[in-house]
């Protein structure tokens, strides 16, 4: 079935109707809107309901109601501090060896050196984040009841596209709740059946989020579409069954027990689908990766345009921040480098001197390997991954160069290839030599040198994880799973505010509960160690 593109900003000054009941007065969710509508009112409109759909989508990739900054969703902060993917790249990133970051902007040094407190307004921001997506969702949920459509004289058909609309804005809350639990722990568990006036929700357990994510995508997955027939940027089964994966791959770390045997078949399900490997890495961070064939390799991605989607969070930050020293900004389809991000000697050298292997996109020019001095863009090389120019150079749709039409791959196919493997290596399913060949056309694709089975250990797994999928915050959850993200085993450059690195301790496993949460709802409970 052919994709077709949803509409993402129909809905987006609409949506403004509810309090998170934790939110804080530091960063409060819930921005007045003079063009706020009720929700009896907004309904009455039957393509509301595919346009409240869109706005979920939309609050992955904008940052606020009217563009770049004006009426953000969150105050408080930087309003593209703020945007959603802005802040779990950060939080998922530069906390690692693969980035690290320039600017002194209040606490965002802190990530790499793994001394955040739980006043840092970057991890409140997401935090709000976060809450605000899942606030959204919530709603809607509501608002789409059988008795709510009923009420409305909804007709069968528009009540069979709704259900499948439900579907997926479970599968968005579900999500998010995992960025949730992979990054906080606990915290509040709030649902369409809360209550929708304020209250102090009890505080849920890691262990009890984790059971309700499961719960959540057992029962959507056979209520979406089938792979690749939904329109594009809409998630379908596909999706559902790797987010299922992600949360079993990680179970040992969220819950205490490991559930990698329940990962592979689902992880075979992906593969199977009619998802396919694009012919060139290159393409799929380009602008144009939403028709260049990459988006038959991204099973989901948030959508980004330089037109409809501006924002100084998402991949236009990923852009920018990326330029610096002697890079040629045109080049990369933007009007000026912001000389932030760049990587450590240790991710560098997950590539030989002299690989071929395409992924390993340095520019090492006026660029030293080794950082001395974080605040120096010069220091460490920068990382050309994300480019705002089709496949044939021509820059993006917006004619200044300021916002970028990149969209951000969630879950790729490619990372169904290296889940599969690490399943294999670890016994607990899947075929050896299936994953080998899996793990060989990846790296074919990238020219790099092929590798026999007996070469697939975990540690091979875990640094082939990050030649493939740097900067797209995946790096942090896996380093934590393969316990080497706090504590000593694994050092890189400044790891602990040290330049030859350090170990840190292990409850930076976790970031904190913001301080303003928790003086807003005492049902929170902060981590250890904060």
């Amino acid at each position: 079935m052919k994709k077709t593109h949803i509409k993402l900003l129909g809905i987006s000054l609409l949506l403004m109707m509810v309090l998170f009941p934790s939110c804080t007065n530091e960063l409060n969710q819930a921005p007045e809107s003079t063009n706020a509508i009720p929700g009896g009112e907004l309904f009455n409109n039957p393509e509301s309901y595919k346009q409240y759909l869109a706005k979920l989508y939309a609050g992955f990739s904008t940052s606020g109601q009217t563009g770049p900054a004006g009426a953000p969703d969150i105050s408080g902060i930087d309003e593209g501090e703020s945007q959603y993917i802005r802040g779990y790249w950060m939080m998922q990133e530069l906390t690692t060896d693969e980035a690290v970051i320039a600017w002194n902007d209040g606490t965002i040094k802190d990530f790499h050196s793994q001394t955040w407190t739980s006043l840092d307004r970057f991890i409140t921001a997401t935090f709000a984040r976060f809450s605000f997506q899942i606030v959204n969702c919530n709603e809607f949920l509501r608002e789409t009841t059988d008795a709510k459509l009923e009420s409305r004289g909804v007709d069968a058909a528009l009540k069979a596209e709704i259900a499948i609309y439900r579907a997926e804005a479970r599968f968005l809350r579900a999500m998010t709740y995992w960025h949730l639990i992979d990054s906080f722990g606990g915290g509040s568990l709030v649902t369409e059946e809360s209550p929708s006036t304020f209250y102090y929700p009890e505080y849920a357990t890691r262990a009890e989020l984790y059971a309700f994510v499961d719960s959540e995508l057992t029962a959507i997955s056979s209520e979406l579409l089938a792979p690749k027939t939904n329109e594009a940027y809409r998630v379908d089964q596909a999706a559902a069954w790797m987010l299922q994966a992600k949360l079993y791959m990680n179970a040992r770390v969220y819950i205490g027990t490991d559930h990698y045997a329940a990962a592979a078949p689902l992880i075979a399900k992906v593969i199977a689908s009619p998802y396919s490997i694009h012919s060139n890495y290159k393409d799929l961070f380009l602008a144009d990766n939403n028709r260049n064939g990459a988006q038959n390799e991204f099973i989901f991605a948030i959508a980004f345009d330089g037109l409809r989607t501006q924002t100084f969070g998402g991949t236009t930050f990923l852009v920018h921040a990326a330029v610096g020293g002697s890079m040629s900004a045109p080049e990369f389809g933007i009007n000026g480098g912001w000389a932030g991000i760049r990587t450590t000697s240790a991710f560098v050298d997950k590539f030989s001197a002299t690989t071929t292997d395409t992924r390993g996109q340095f520019y090492t020019v006026g660029q030293s390997k080794e950082i001395n001095d974080i605040g120096i863009f010069t220091d460490g090389y920068a990382i050309q991954k994300y480019r705002n120019v089709d496949v044939n150079g021509v820059q993006g749709s917006d004619a200044a160069g300021d916002f970028a039409d990149i969209d951000f791959p969630i879950f790729r196919l490619a990372d169904a290839y290296l889940m599969y493997a690490e399943c294999a290596v670890r016994g607990a399913g899947g075929n050896l030599a299936t994953a080998t060949g899996y793990v060989n056309a990846l790296r074919t694709r990238a020219k790099g040198a092929t590798v026999n089975s007996g070469e697939l250990t975990l540690n091979f797994i875990l640094d082939e994880r990050a030649r493939e999928l740097h900067w797209e915050g995946h790096r942090r959850t896996d380093l934590i799973r393969f316990g080497r993200f706090s504590g000593g085993s694994y050092l890189w450059p400044w790891k602990g505010n040290v330049a030859g690195g350090a170990p840190t301790q292990a409850f930076r496993d976790l970031f904190p509960i913001p301080a303003n949460a928790l003086s807003s709802n005492q049902n929170l409970q902060q981590n250890p160690g904060y």
